[in-house]
């Protein structure tokens, strides 16, 4: 299942120029540096033993564990190309805003009468500014997976159905059954 979170996450990597360190032994090393050399930090944020992370670095041991190979990757791209990730969502939040591809059911309250149903659409937003910024704040703010869900439901209802103000006053969007998400800074 798509998550609002991983797809914002994904955008953000999209940005990066250079690619990841490859093997296990480079993004351990990689790791130990970005912790100031403490092999000790390292194995706490890995949940491994300081020995098993020095034999990483000294190239001692070559393929790790699955769960330890997934945990690795995963703190090796939360922390790689700060600063170009950072310029990024400035960049979002102050002037380009971002685009949001999402394929969903969309649901919405109406006045009582109204035809409208909750149905799968497919739609491709430029969202402003100020919504991205909301959306990458909760992100940042550590939000859960609903509550990023039903901002992003409030970002597409203002700026499509909504149309900024300009129609359908009253209308509060739902996202739900989300078949595809992508974000593009």
């Amino acid at each position: 299942m798509v998550t609002v979170g991983e797809a914002l996450d994904k955008a953000v990597q999209r940005v990066f120029t250079r690619s990841l360190p490859k093997s296990a032994a480079a993004q351990m090393r990689y790791l130990v540096r970005r912790h100031q050399g403490s092999t000790r930090r390292v194995a706490e944020l890995l949940g491994i033993s300081q020995r098993t992370v020095e034999r990483y670095v000294n190239n001692q041991i070559k393929t790790p564990r699955p769960q330890l190979a997934d945990s690795l990757g995963r703190e090796v791209r939360a922390r790689w190309q700060p600063q170009l990730r950072a310029r990024a969502k400035q960049a979002a939040t102050t002037t380009d805003g971002i685009m949001i591809d999402v394929r969903a059911r969309f649901g919405y309250t109406a006045t009582p009468g109204s035809t409208d149903e909750a149905r799968v659409r497919h739609l491709t937003l430029a969202l402003p500014p100020h919504h991205a910024a909301r959306l990458l704040a909760a992100q940042e703010a550590g939000l859960s997976e609903d509550q990023l869900r039903e901002i992003a439901a409030e970002a597409v209802g203002e700026v499509y159905f909504r149309d900024g103000g300009r129609r359908a006053h009253g209308l509060e969007v739902e996202l739900s059954d989300l078949v595809d998400l992508q974000f593009e800074l």
